[in-house]
């Protein structure tokens, strides 16, 4: 892709819940800000990180909060741009170029909105290369990139700029503000240049979220199987077939957090696997022994469509098959599992080596 239009939105929403593993929020919620900013502004330019120049200006832009939340206390497009806006002023800089925090859900197509109004081109990149629930949980973190100045808005017109003395604290005290907006704000953080950029984040991900929908609609057009569609695209493995028989969702602290228990059908009839998230999927344990975690992804798609299902939206009844693909390689550094392990969510194991 060159440019996002309108008509590349169903595709790109439907990759990024994908890539979301459960969380990134609702995608059906930025795709209908995205199809407004677009429609009124023109398409989006999308760039390679190849193409930066080392002193561009880039400044991811994405929301914050409970997915929960975010499906019922919809943003204006006016709200992304404002955190853009307010960044850019205390900085004293002018943009150059949007950027992705994240590869998943509404994460993926806000940032659209905020390149339209602001008629900036799109980075064809992303901070993660998947979702994960807190903000400092990104690749340039371990480049010593610093999450503030970040500026933080709610639907209200109320916004701040947040100056911490390092990225853990810029997630605890965004995460109280965000809290006090009502569990959803838009935020910008992350200020880098060009080549700070193509050295840290994760290219292609809006283009393979093209591609992931894409292949979910031809797969459906040509009554081939969706779901190994998609495995066989992201070098990942089927971990489960099963239906809903319990979920337990809370949101507390900004987070939507819980399990959901699947009874196994198919070929894996007899078993049970329970998923534990916060916002994102973190474990998978198959009849009480973990057989995916965190930094990998663990996805949940609807059986019959290849639809991901987000964790905000699982249901008693549905039949999923749970897959697992492979994290950018440099989740599995040190560095990283000390980031994003399952030991820092919680869970005394080591992170379940899927993929060698």
């Amino acid at each position: 892709m060159r440019e996002i239009n309108v008509a590349d939105l169903d595709d790109i929403a439907r990759g990024a819940a994908i890539l979301g593993t459960g969380g990134g929020g609702d995608p059906y919620v930025g795709r209908l800000l995205a199809a407004s900013a677009l429609r009124e502004h023109g398409p989006v330019r999308l760039v390679t990180l190849d193409e930066l120049p080392p002193g561009a200006s880039v400044l991811p832009v994405a929301m914050m909060g409970a997915p929960t939340v975010m499906v019922e206390k919809l943003p204006s497009n006016d709200q992304v741009a404002l955190a853009a806006r307010t960044l850019a002023a205390y900085l004293g800089r002018e943009l150059t170029h949007i950027a992705c925090a994240e590869a998943g859900g509404v994460n993926s197509l806000i940032p659209m909105v905020a390149a339209a109004q602001l008629g900036l081109p799109l980075v064809d990149a992303d901070a993660m290369g998947r979702a994960f629930p807190e903000l400092q949980m990104v690749l340039p973190t371990l480049y010593g990139i610093q999450a503030t100045p970040m500026a933080i808005a709610d639907e209200k017109g109320n916004r701040g700029v947040l100056d911490t003395v390092d990225n853990h604290w810029a997630e605890r005290l965004a995460r109280s503000v965000t809290v006090d907006m009502g569990c959803s704000a838009m935020i910008s953080l992350f200020a880098m240049t060009g080549g700070q950029a193509r050295e840290s984040l994760v290219p292609g991900t809006l283009s393979l979220c093209a591609e992931l929908g894409a292949l979910l609609r031809t797969a459906r057009a040509g009554h081939a199987d969706p779901v190994a569609a998609v495995v066989d695209r992201l070098g990942g493995h089927a971990l489960f077939t099963g239906k809903v028989t319990d979920v337990a969702r809370r949101t507390t602290t900004g987070f939507a957090r819980g399990e959901a228990t699947l009874t196994g059908t198919d070929g894996d009839s007899g078993a049970e696997l329970v998923l534990r998230f916060q916002n994102e999927h973190l474990i998978a344990e198959r009849d009480g022994v973990p057989v995916a975690s965190v930094p990998d992804l663990i996805c949940t798609l609807d059986r019959e469509t290849g639809e991901a299902i987000t964790t905000e939206s699982l249901r008693f009844g549905q039949r999923l098959a749970v897959i697992a693909a492979p994290a950018d390689p440099r989740w599995h550094t040190p560095g990283g599992l000390e980031l994003v392990g399952p030991r820092y969510f919680g869970y005394e194991i080591d992170p379940v080596e899927v993929f060698q």
